[in-house]
């Protein structure tokens, strides 16, 4: 069994990753929907602070890989070979799978800079999005409090999401190919070549 999960920063192209990866075929589990159901559940709204707040919480009580925890069940439900996870926010989660699916756990980071982000995040129109780029830093540092520069920095792949979407589209495809046995050009960067 093989499961590609998607690192990056708020707003860098990990759900359009996911929605690739579907179109392809592929089984996908979005962790943040762990966090948006306990949201719900708790009765609260599904702002920004809230999602954050119960995400945060979360963690604290039942530890920092909770949400990987509650996603290996899902993952094997799945009966893929190849499942792709939406969301990994910290290097516990990376832990997490790593010892769950062993070589079988590849982590994909999306890099996208924070200007290119609060633009996509506009568009988009989520509930729990930010309303200003302060906002979206604020959002940053509480992800980055998780532990996801560590693991952005744990991936094995990286693929730059500063171009057109169909670029983005074109490079994600690629990437997922290769694990699907089709051969196919990577424009992505290879990260283990890099050092």
């Amino acid at each position: 069994m093989k499961i590609i999960a998607f690192v990056g920063m708020p707003a860098s192209g990990k759900s359009e990753a996911a929605r690739i990866a579907s179109r392809m075929g592929i089984p996908v589990i979005n962790m943040g929907d762990v966090i948006r159901k306990e949201v719900l559940r708790r009765g609260l709204e599904p702002t920004d602070s809230n999602t954050g707040m119960v995400a945060t919480d979360l963690r604290k009580c039942e530890g920092m890989d909770a949400v990987a925890r509650y996603c290996i069940s899902q993952i094997r439900e799945t009966g893929s070979e190849l499942v792709v996870v939406d969301g990994v926010r910290g290097i516990a989660e990376v832990e997490c799978f790593r010892q769950e699916f062993g070589k079988g756990f590849i982590l994909i980071s999306i890099y996208t800079p924070i200007e290119v982000r609060f633009s996509r995040i506009q568009k988009r129109g989520r509930s729990d999005d930010m309303d200003s780029i302060d906002g979206l830093r604020r959002r940053d540092e509480r992800e980055l409090g998780w532990g996801m520069g560590e693991a952005i920095e744990a991936s094995s792949i990286e693929i730059e999401n500063n171009f057109s979407l169909e670029t983005f589209r074109k490079d994600v495809v690629n990437v997922l190919s290769n694990y699907l046995g089709a051969d196919s050009d990577n424009n992505s960067k290879d990260k283990s070549e890099k050092q």
